[in-house]
C-alpha cells in the first residue's frame, strides 16, 4: 500500500517532439500512487480549472513539475498554472498553508551538456541555480524542496541509448518517493538527484 501520493504535473508544448519527457510521463502513469496530470492536453486553451488543481495539490503528498527547460525556465503552461492555481490565502499568506510540509521537486530535460550548466560553462549558472524562482516558490509556499532529477544533452539522449537509463532512475525515485523511502533532507542539499539517487533511496545498496 503506497505511504505516500506523487502528484506528477507534466508541462511539454511540443509532445510529438518529445524524445524524453513522453518517455517519462508514460513510465509514472504505470506507478501506483502516482497520478500524471497532462497540463497542455487537458487546458489547451489555458483555461485552467483552479479548483481542480487545488484540489489535486491538498490530496498528494509530494509534488513534481516535469518539463524541458525552455529559456532557462519552464514551459508558459507550469507559469500560468503557477499564476492561477497558487492563490493567496490558499498557498501563502497568514492563512494560505495548504501546501505547508508538502515535498516538491522537478523533474526536467535540457538541450544543453551538463558541463554547459556550471558556473564556468556556457549558460554560467548551475541547474540548481537557474531553477531559484521555483525553490523560492516551494519555500514561500511552504513546500519542502528537492533538487532536481536532471538529463542533459536531451537532443541526443535517445540516438546515445540514454533515455532507457534515465527512465529506469525516474522510475526508481517514483517508487521510493511512494514507499516514503527517500533522503529528503540530503536531496535537499545536493545540486542534482542523478548522481546520488543510489543513496539518497534507503535501504538502496550501492
Amino acid at each position: 500500500m503506497p505511504k505516500n501520493k506523487v502528484l506528477v504535473l507534466y508541462a511539454h508544448p511540443s509532445q510529438h517532439r518529445s524524445e524524453v519527457n513522453q518517455s517519462l510521463f508514460h513510465a509514472a502513469e504505470n506507478i501506483e500512487g502516482v497520478t500524471t496530470v497532462d497540463l497542455y492536453y487537458e487546458y489547451p486553451s489555458y483555461n485552467i480549472n483552479i479548483d481542480r488543481e487545488q484540489k489535486r495539490l491538498v490530496d498528494h503528498d509530494v509534488i513534481i513539475f516535469q518539463f524541458p527547460l525552455y529559456w532557462y525556465s519552464t514551459p508558459a503552461m507550469l507559469k500560468e498554472w503557477q499564476d492561477l492555481v497558487l492563490e493567496y490565502g490558499f498557498a501563502y499568506g497568514s492563512q494560505g498553508i495548504a501546501l505547508k510540509g508538502k515535498r516538491f521537486m522537478c523533474a526536467l530535460s535540457a538541450g544543453g551538456r551538463a558541463d554547459a550548466y556550471q558556473t564556468k560553462g556556457y549558460n554560467h549558472f548551475t541547474i540548481r541555480e537557474l531553477l531559484y524562482p521555483i525553490e523560492q516558490m516551494a519555500a514561500l509556499t511552504g513546500m519542502l524542496y528537492m533538487a532536481p532529477l536532471a538529463l542533459f544533452g536531451a537532443r541526443t539522449a535517445k540516438e546515445e541509448g540514454r533515455v532507457a537509463q534515465h527512465t529506469k532512475q525516474w522510475q526508481k525515485l517514483l517508487t521510493a518517493l511512494v514507499n516514503d523511502q527517500f533522503d529528503y533532507k540530503r536531496a535537499y542539499e545536493v545540486e542534482k538527484i542523478n548522481p546520488y539517487l543510489n543513496q539518497l533511496i534507503l535501504g538502496e545498496k550501492e
